[in-house]
């Protein structure tokens, strides 16, 4: 039988000290849920999104360090920086199948609450949509009435993105970058370029020579495709659950989220596999 007692050792008094609950202030997340219905299924609602906003809090924070790394030539660090996001989107890809559980009757219990919020006004996403290089000011508009958030994304539009960064790598390393892309207006999408696809299928052919490079290549192709499987995931579970009704945001929904899928933010990594 088990005896009646905490492991030896175990600490019980934190009266001076940190405690597990103080130093991720428990208090606080757990008290952050809020359902402004009576239906069963709003907190599965709100805590699989809450949980999406704090991935992606972790993702920028991960892109960003990868961006700063690169800068610096330090192409190990970036590497596995990278590499988390692209598991950080595994969680999020399978984060829709929970979601999933709820049926459209489940959901039409409280949607009508939900008034004109939406995910297309998330500040997080729209940040790792700009950090990886897709950038339209004109989706700086829901944000106007958030000083923070709209201040933010307009840095993150401003500056170079993560392809960008990695393009100008490639240039220091010998590997010529076309001079319009190197200096071209930064706050717009990146549009594939051949001067672009020479040089990385330049790498491609010859990895040994370009290791570092060559693995820089697979990391943005990972972190796309995993992106890209969390946008799929996101279509189908919307689609499962409300069908083409417009979205609480306004967006045509299924329509919206069909297209965004079309965008590349690597194009030339993806066009070359073709001519190898």
């Amino acid at each position: 039988m088990t005896e009646d007692r905490l492991p030896d050792g175990a600490h019980t008094d934190f009266s001076e000290d940190m405690s597990y609950s103080g130093y991720l202030h428990l208090p606080q997340l757990l008290d952050a849920q809020h359902p402004v219905s009576d239906a069963h299924d709003e907190m599965l609602f709100i805590v699989i999104h809450q949980a999406t906003e704090l991935w992606m809090k972790l993702a920028i924070h991960e892109i960003r360090g990868a961006i700063r790394c690169l800068d610096q030539n330090a192409f190990g660090p970036a590497f596995k920086m990278l590499s988390r996001v692209a598991r950080i989107q595994t969680q999020l890809i399978q984060s829709w199948s929970v979601l999933s559980t709820m049926t459209p009757a489940d959901y039409l219990t409280f949607r009508d609450q939900l008034g004109r919020s939406s995910g297309f006004q998330s500040a997080q996403y729209r940040e790792i949509e700009f950090l990886l290089g897709n950038k339209r000011r004109a989706m700086l508009a829901p944000f106007s009435d958030d000083p923070e958030a709209s201040g933010r994304l307009t840095r993150t539009l401003e500056a170079p993105s993560l392809y960008d960064t990695a393009l100008d790598a490639l240039h220091r390393k010998g590997h010529r970058i076309p001079a319009p892309i190197r200096t071209r207006d930064r706050t717009t999408p990146y549009k594939a370029d051949s001067g672009v696809k020479a040089a990385w299928t330049e790498i491609y052919r010859a990895p040994e020579e370009n290791w570092e490079l060559y693995e820089l290549a697979e990391k943005l192709i990972d972190l796309e495709d995993s992106f890209q499987q969390w946008r799929f995931r996101h279509l189908e579970t919307v689609k499962r659950i409300i069908g083409m009704r417009r979205g609480t945001g306004g967006t045509s929904g299924v329509g919206y989220l069909q297209h965004a899928l079309s965008y590349t933010f690597f194009p030339e990594l993806w066009e070359l596999r073709t001519e190898l």
